[in-house]
């Protein structure tokens, strides 16, 4: 399936779903006996993906669980941050705790920008309206465009974070010009990264609570520079 975590297409019908879903099976049984871990566990992330479009939350969650453990041992990075978001979008009891572990593996590793972004937006549609966790969210997405986003893209993604930015300090406090955006971010301490993503990595401990999935100790020594 498509590495994009939020699909603008309209959704497919339940029959078109079920018929995927079947395809993906009979793929996931005709892999060869030598086949990786990695390329079994992108189909069933794929089938927990349509899962979820089919409303099936507690088996979406089950299969994605299992992925997960597979793409953290194999540095899948971008897979594992996809996997994350099935879950939290499967609404189970730790699916706060999946996004929250989700939104780290994509700020600390070269996930692609996107699906990082989308990741972020999550935090900010769990946090209330006067909520300085929605700020952190939607400023290091702004961050993470700077720091990644190729020529291509860069300008509609970097157009995606601003106006997220622009949307959490409109409803943050009732920002509505470029000159009040410029003084409440001076105000909220969002120009320094070194300032605001020790505050986002505050705002993830506190979502995902005590349930790591992961050391996060150990995946530090494999972060790029």
């Amino acid at each position: 399936m498509n590495t994009e975590i939020d699909k603008t297409l309209e959704q497919p019908s339940p029959q078109a779903l079920e018929e995927q879903l079947k395809l993906f099976h009979q793929q996931l049984a005709a892999l060869p006996a030598d086949a990786s871990e990695l390329d079994k566990n992108r189909i069933i992330l794929n089938i927990a993906e349509t899962e979820l479009a089919l409303e099936h939350k507690a088996e979406a969650w089950k299969l994605a669980r299992e992925a997960l453990k597979v793409f953290l041992q194999q540095d899948a990075w971008q897979d594992a941050v996809e996997t994350c978001n099935v879950l939290y979008q499967a609404d189970q009891p730790a699916s706060i705790s999946a996004l929250a572990q989700g939104v780290w593996l994509a700020v600390s590793f070269p996930v692609l920008t996107d699906t990082t972004i989308a990741m972020l937006t999550h935090i900010v549609d769990e946090t209330p309206d006067d909520s300085d966790g929605a700020a952190v969210a939607a400023m290091t997405a702004c961050y993470i465009v700077d720091l990644r986003a190729d020529d291509k893209k860069y300008e509609s993604l970097s157009f995606l974070a601003r106006n997220l930015l622009g949307q959490v300090a409109q409803r943050h406090s009732k920002v509505n010009s470029q000159e009040q955006l410029d003084i409440w971010i001076d105000k909220m301490e969002l120009r320094d990264p070194q300032v605001f993503l020790p505050r986002l990595s505050m705002i993830i401990n506190i979502m995902a609570g005590k349930d790591w999935w992961f050391e996060r100790e150990e995946l530090r020594q494999k972060m790029p520079n």
